[in-house]
Formats: structure tokens, sequence, C-alpha cells
């Protein structure tokens, strides 16, 4: 039966792969990081991401859907990827950071991509997909910064 939300909770559970593939990447560049600090920044998103998946999730059945329980396709070859690339380059801040930036920037691009869908939803979903989105923004902004002062020392 269709519900005519159904466009709700498609964009919505796609944010909330988005941060099940967050998730995994930043407990994956936690356990590899050497650095305590970055250790803790990865954590911290971690969470972060833990936040916003119950929101979304929240959201989802409020609108009669099904949370989305798995991460994406392309979640799994990047977290293979990270995985691969910390092998051959080491767990140090930059090579962490790079993965992490590189994560970063799929997330910006998925919450990027739910704005543009979300037009015409309810006022409750498009602020909760706009507060992550700022979140998410800042997250990469400083994980980039942090990157791009590492490689030039």
């Amino acid at each position: 039966m269709k519900n005519e939300f159904d466009n709700v909770v498609k964009v919505l559970n796609e944010l909330i792969e988005t941060n099940i593939d967050r998730i995994k990447g930043y407990e994956t560049a936690a356990e590899g990081a050497e650095d305590e600090e970055v250790k803790k920044v990865c954590n911290e998103y971690a969470l972060q991401s833990h936040t916003f998946q119950s929101a979304l999730e929240r959201l989802v059945k409020e609108y009669g859907g099904e949370p989305q329980q798995h991460s994406s396709a392309s979640g799994t070859v990047y977290r293979a990827w990270m995985e691969i690339k910390h092998a051959a380059t080491g767990h140090d801040k930059k090579s962490v950071l790079n993965s992490c930036e590189f994560g970063e920037d799929a997330a910006k691009k998925s919450y990027e991509g739910a704005r543009e869908d979300s037009v015409g939803f309810p006022d409750n979903v498009i602020s909760e997909i706009i507060n992550q989105q700022t979140e998410i923004l800042k997250a990469h902004d400083y994980v980039k910064t942090w990157r791009d002062v590492l490689v030039e020392h």
C-alpha cells in the first residue's frame, strides 16, 4: 500500500544509510589510528552519527516507514578501501584524516542530495535534515583543515 510520505521515508532512509556508513568508517579509523587525539575525534563523530541515525529513525517511523538497518554498498566499498589504504600507508594522523575527509565528502554529498529532494517535505523533516547537514559540514571542514595543516608541515 502506498503511503503519502513514501518519498520522505526514502530520503530519510538514505540518510540513515549515510550515517551507518559514517559510524562504521569512523569506528574503523579510530581502531586504526595511533594518535589519541585522532581516535577521540573519530569516536566523537561516530557518536554524532549514532545520534543523527536515532533522530532519522524516529522520523521514518513517524511517517509510516521502516528504518533502514544496513549500510550502503558504497559504504562497504569505502571501508574496504580505507582498510587497504591503512595497511599500505600506515596509521599516522595524516593518512587517517585523509580517509576521514574522503568519508565526509560522501556524507556531505548525501546531505546535499537530501536537501534537494526534500522540497515540500514537512517542516520538522526539513529542519532535521538542515540541522544535521550543518553539523556534517562543520565536521567536514574541521577534518579537512586539520589534515591540510598536517600536509603543510
